[in-house]
C-alpha cells in the first residue's frame, strides 16, 4: 500500500512538470527570421523551469515506474519511464520560443493586410515590405525586414520569397508570394486573399480560446458550488428524513 502511494506521488510530480504551464519571462524574446539552432549546452533561463529540471523529473518518473511495477521488471519499467520522460520533455517547446511564435502569429494578419494595401497603391514589393515594417514594428516585422534588404540588393525575388517560406510562421506569406512570382498571378490579389485567410484564422483562434476558458472554468466553479449544494440541499433533507424516522 505504501509503495503504491509513493509511486502515485512520484508519478503525480513528474506529470505536473509536463502539464503545468511555464512561468512567463519578464522580457519578450524575438529571434531573427531564421535563427540558427542553439548549441548544445546546459539549459538556460530561456528554456523554462521544466527543461532546467529535466533530470529531476526523469528521476521522479523512473522511480515511480520502478516502485509501481516492483521487482526485476520494475527496474526495466523505471528505465523506460525515465527515458520516456526525457524524450517528452526534450520535445516540449521552450517558453521563449512559444511566446515569440505567438507574437508573430498575432502580428501577421495586420502586417499582411497593410502589405496588400501598399502593393495596391503601386509600391514595389521591396519598398512595400520596408514601409510595412516601419509602420508596424513588432515580432513579425523583425522577421520580415531582411526581405526588403535582399530585394533592394537585387536578389532574385522568387528566391527571396521561397527562402521566407522556410520560416515556420511566415511560411504562408512566403509561399503565396513565391507562387505569384512563378505563375504571374497578380500579387495584390494574392496578398489580399492571404490577409483575409489569416484574419479568419485569427478570429477562429480567439473564439476557440474563449470557449476553452469556459470549459476550464467549469471544474473550479463546480468544486466551489458542490459543497454549498450539499450543505443547503442534501444535508437538511437527510436530517429531516432521519428526524422523521426517529433516528
Amino acid at each position: 500500500m505504501g509503495a503504491a502511494v509513493l509511486a502515485a506521488a512520484l508519478a503525480a510530480g513528474a506529470a505536473a512538470a509536463l502539464v503545468l504551464p511555464a512561468r512567463p519571462a519578464a522580457r519578450r524574446v524575438s529571434p531573427g527570421p531564421r535563427a540558427p539552432a542553439a548549441a548544445a549546452g546546459p539549459p538556460s533561463a530561456a528554456d523554462g523551469w521544466m527543461l532546467r529540471g529535466r533530470p529531476l523529473w526523469c528521476l521522479l518518473a523512473g522511480v515511480a515506474a520502478a516502485v509501481f511495477v516492483g521487482g526485476g521488471p520494475g527496474l526495466v519499467a523505471g528505465v523506460g519511464g525515465a527515458a520516456a520522460a526525457w524524450v517528452g520533455i526534450g520535445r516540449a517547446e521552450p517558453p521563449a520560443r512559444r511566446r515569440a511564435r505567438e507574437a508573430v502569429l498575432a502580428d501577421l494578419p495586420h502586417v499582411v493586410s497593410l502589405l496588400g494595401a501598399a502593393l495596391r497603391s503601386g509600391t514595389p514589393p521591396g519598398a512595400a515590405v520596408a514601409a510595412v515594417c516601419a509602420a508596424l514594428p513588432g515580432a513579425a516585422a523583425d522577421r520580415l525586414a531582411p526581405v526588403s534588404a535582399r530585394l533592394a540588393l537585387g536578389v532574385e525575388p522568387g528566391a527571396v520569397w521561397q527562402s521566407l517560406a522556410d520560416d515556420p510562421e511566415l511560411a504562408p506569406l512566403g509561399r503565396a508570394m513565391a507562387r505569384a512570382q512563378a505563375t504571374g498571378t497578380p500579387v495584390v490579389r494574392t496578398v489580399e486573399r492571404l490577409a483575409d485567410e489569416l484574419a479568419g484564422s485569427a478570429r477562429a483562434a480567439v473564439e476557440d480560446r474563449a470557449r476553452a476558458v469556459g470549459v476550464r472554468a467549469a471544474l473550479p466553479l463546480g468544486l466551489c458550488l458542490l459543497p454549498a449544494f450539499v450543505l443547503v440541499g442534501i444535508v437538511p433533507l437527510v436530517a429531516g428524513m432521519l428526524g422523521t424516522l426517529g433516528l
